[in-house]
């Protein structure tokens, strides 16, 4: 585990919480910023359980099962700072583009979300403002710290998907979903394909490619290398098994960041013919 104790001198990016994020500080300069979309089921107390039964939050509808502890187990290991997003997707989902159909679900999984069946223009502004918009400036604030230092940081955006879906089963235990830009993504798949036996989806369960998604506004639009880890779910629903996933994307992140030419890669600001009307604050 990287030493981050206050005398080994290190630049740091400091810890914040505000009611729709979570940073977890880190080195600033460690070439690492680890994100966690879906890491809580929770809700803010004005909007009760939204009519659902409380059933219904402890499934993959409601987050990513896993995904928080793996998030902060893989910061952890390396040093680096972690963003995590304070409630659940069923209030807005901030892997979306703000004007995507599915940002505020009415249905999901065959799951009707009575609160959110009569949204109007101003509650879905007002979730906006409150909960999307500053876990997004929360992101590119510590984007900010990081570049600031001078080291462009790779975003490791953790997820966690479910064993079966619609009745069907999912052969993959871990997913490396992309778009545009394979620095990361392509090493990500060689290092699990060669070292888990796990069986490993490339753009599997989903496709990486979602124009408005938190990869592309963080990564993609300021031509950081990034790449979303998809980790099965009954794999990381236990601490031991998050501390295992954490662990071991941690050594495979350090091996390409000691390999000299893969770090040069990493580490640097390539658009790949991506947007480079960047503002920080997206």
């Amino acid at each position: 585990m990287m030493d981050v104790s206050p005398t080994a001198h290190f630049p740091m990016i400091g810890s914040s919480e505000a009611d729709a994020f979570t940073v977890i500080g880190g080195i600033a300069d460690c070439g690492v910023v680890v994100l966690c979309d879906h890491a809580s089921n929770a809700l803010p107390p004005i909007y009760g359980a939204l009519g659902m039964p409380a059933a219904e939050f402890e499934r993959h509808i409601a987050y990513d099962i896993g995904a928080a502890g793996v998030a902060r187990a893989l910061a952890a290991e390396l040093g680096a700072p972690v963003v995590l997003s304070r409630y659940s997707r069923l209030l807005i989902d901030p892997n979306r583009g703000d004007d995507d159909p599915t940002l505020i679900m009415r249905i999901s999984d065959g799951a009707v979300v009575p609160g959110n069946r009569e949204l109007d223009a101003h509650e879905r502004g007002v979730r906006l403002d409150r909960y999307y918009r500053p876990y997004h400036l929360a992101i590119a604030r510590v984007i900010d710290a990081a570049m600031g230092a001078g080291v462009p940081p790779i975003l490791v955006s953790i997820h966690s998907f479910t064993p079966v879906m619609k009745g069907v089963e999912r052969p993959w235990q871990v997913g490396i979903l992309w778009d545009k830009d394979p620095r990361f993504a392509s090493p990500m798949l060689d290092y699990l394909r060669a070292g888990t036996g796990c069986v490993v989806g490339d753009n599997e369960p989903y496709s990486g490619i979602l124009t408005g998604d938190t990869l592309w506004q963080h990564g993609t639009r300021r031509g950081l290398a990034h790449a979303i880890v998809e980790i099965r779910q009954d794999l990381i629903e236990s601490a031991q098994g998050q501390a295992k996933w954490g662990l071991l994307l941690a050594g495979m992140i350090q091996r390409m960041l000691q390999d000299p030419v893969l770090r040069a890669r990493l580490l640097a600001v390539d658009f790949h013919g991506s947007h480079t009307d960047v503002c920080a604050e997206t």
